[in-house]
C-alpha cells in the first residue's frame, strides 16, 4: 500500500508548481482528479519541445506531471460547474488551487465556502507571492520570481550576470515543497480531525532555496556574489582539460583538498585552514588550470573518483540519461503510449525510493476531459453532464 491511497486530490491547477506537488501525491497512491477549463486548458497542455503534441493539448510540459492522474473539464465560470466541484470536494481530502489570489473566493470557492462543504477538507493556494501583503495580487513565472528574489542576481560570472537557472527550478521546488506541506496536513489531521489551509508562495520557496545566503547577508550585509562555475576555495570548481571538456572538482572540506593536492603531487599546496585556502585563492587556481590540462575530462574523472574525491566531467541531458546508474534509481518511468500520444514517451517519476509501497506510476497522462464520464458517474450524474 502507498501513502496516499485513499486520498482524493482534486487538482484545479495549471502549468507547474501546482500540477508539479498534486503529481508527487498522485505517484504515491492518490486519487488526483485533473479539472481543466474546457475554454481555457492548463497552459501546460500546449507546450513542450513537441509542437504535434502541442496542437493535440498534449505537450511535453503537461506530460511531465500528469501520470497517474485522472480529468474532468469544468468551466467554473458556471453555476452548474461549480456545483459538481463541490460536489467532488465533498469526497475529498485535498483541493489544491493555484489561481490569483482572490479570484476563487470570488467564485464562492474560497477556502471558508469549500471547508464549509468539506470540514477536513486540506486547501492549499499556490501563488507567486502569497495570499495577503503588498505584492498579493501580484503574479509571475519561475524567472520573474529568480529576478525578484535575488537568486538571479548571484547566478552567472563576474562579467556576465545576472542569469537565470537553466531550468525553472523555483517552480519544481514550490511543487516540491507544496507536496511536503500537504503531506504535513495530511498527517496533522490523522492526529487532530481538522481541516487545514495552506499558503504557498513561489517567493518563499525561493528565499529557502538560498538559506545560507540569505543567513550570511542577514549577518554582515554582504550581497552574495555570482561565481559562475566556481566557489570561494579554488578546489571547488570547473576546470578546463586536456581535450577540451570540463571537469568538476568538489573538494570542498580541509580532508578533501589534502587529498587532492597530494594526489595531484603538490603537498606544498596543502592547507591546514580555510583562511589559508582564501589566502591563497588565485594562486591555487593557477596552479590548477595548469595540471588539469594534462589530463582529458573522463581521465580526471576515474583517477579522482577512484581516490575518493569528487569530480565528474561535465555532461549533457543526453548522456546523463543514458548512466547506468539511473536505470538502477528508477527515476525515469517509460510509458508505451497516451490517449493522443503516439508512440512510447518517458516522464520523471521520484526522487527517492521506499523499501515498499513506494512511488509507482499506473496510468499515462489524462486527454483533456478523458474521465469526464467516469467521474461524474461516481458523483451521480448522467453521462452528458459536463458537455
Amino acid at each position: 500500500m502507498r501513502p496516499f491511497e485513499g486520498i482524493r486530490v482534486i487538482d484545479v491547477t495549471h502549468v507547474l508548481a501546482g500540477p508539479f506537488a498534486a503529481y508527487q501525491l498522485a505517484v504515491l497512491g492518490a486519487d488526483v482528479i485533473k479539472v481543466d477549463d474546457p475554454n481555457d486548458p492548463d497552459q501546460s497542455r500546449s507546450s513542450g519541445t513537441d509542437r504535434e503534441l502541442n496542437h493535440a493539448q498534449m505537450g511535453t510540459g503537461f506530460l511531465t506531471q500528469a501520470s497517474n492522474k485522472r480529468a474532468i473539464t469544468l468551466d467554473l465560470k458556471t453555476a452548474r460547474d461549480r456545483e459538481i466541484l463541490k460536489k467532488l470536494v465533498a469526497t475529498a481530502d485535498v483541493f489544491v488551487e493555484n489561481y490569483r489570489p482572490g479570484a476563487f473566493e470570488a467564485l464562492g470557492l474560497g477556502y471558508e465556502d469549500l471547508s464549509k462543504v468539506n470540514p477536513r477538507l486540506i486547501y492549499a493556494s499556490f501563488s507567486a507571492f502569497g495570499q495577503e501583503g503588498p505584492r498579493g495580487r501580484q503574479t509571475a513565472y519561475d524567472h520573474v520570481i529568480q529576478a525578484t528574489s535575488g537568486i538571479m542576481a548571484m547566478t552567472g560570472t563576474a562579467e556576465v550576470h545576472p542569469i537565470k537557472f537553466g531550468s525553472p527550478a523555483i517552480d519544481y521546488a514550490t511543487g516540491m515543497t507544496g507536496a511536503f506541506a500537504l503531506s504535513a496536513a495530511l498527517f496533522q489531521r490523522e492526529r487532530t480531525g481538522r481541516g487545514q489551509r495552506i499558503d504557498m508562495a513561489m517567493l518563499d520557496v525561493a528565499m529557502i532555496l538560498m538559506s545560507s545566503h540569505l543567513t550570511g547577508y542577514l549577518r554582515n550585509g554582504v550581497h552574495p556574489k555570482p561565481h559562475g562555475n566556481h566557489h570561494n576555495h579554488a578546489t571547488n570548481g570547473a576546470f578546463t582539460t586536456q581535450d577540451g571538456a570540463l571537469v568538476m572538482l568538489g573538494a570542498s572540506n580541509l580532508r578533501q583538498q589534502k587529498r587532492l593536492w597530494t594526489l595531484l603531487g603538490r603537498p606544498d599546496m596543502v592547507k591546514r585552514t580555510n583562511d589559508e585556502r582564501d589566502a591563497d585563492h588565485d594562486r591555487e587556481m593557477e596552479v590548477l588550470r595548469a595540471i588539469m590540462l594534462t589530463r582529458s575530462a573522463d581521465e580526471w574523472e576515474e583517477f579522482l573518483q577512484a581516490n575518493h574525491v569528487p569530480a565528474a566531467r561535465v555532461r549533457q541531458m543526453g548522456e546523463a540519461l543514458a548512466d547506468p546508474q539511473l536505470a538502477t534509481r528508477g527515476v525515469v518511468h517509460r510509458h508505451a503510449g497516451a490517449t493522443g500520444v503516439a508512440g512510447g514517451f518517458g516522464v520523471p517519476l521520484a526522487a527517492f525510493k521506499l523499501a515498499h509501497g513506494g512511488p509507482r506510476i499506473d496510468r499515462p497522462p489524462p486527454a483533456l476531459g478523458e474521465h469526464n464520464d467516469e467521474i461524474l458517474a461516481e458523483l451521480g450524474y448522467g453521462k452528458l453532464a459536463a458537455e
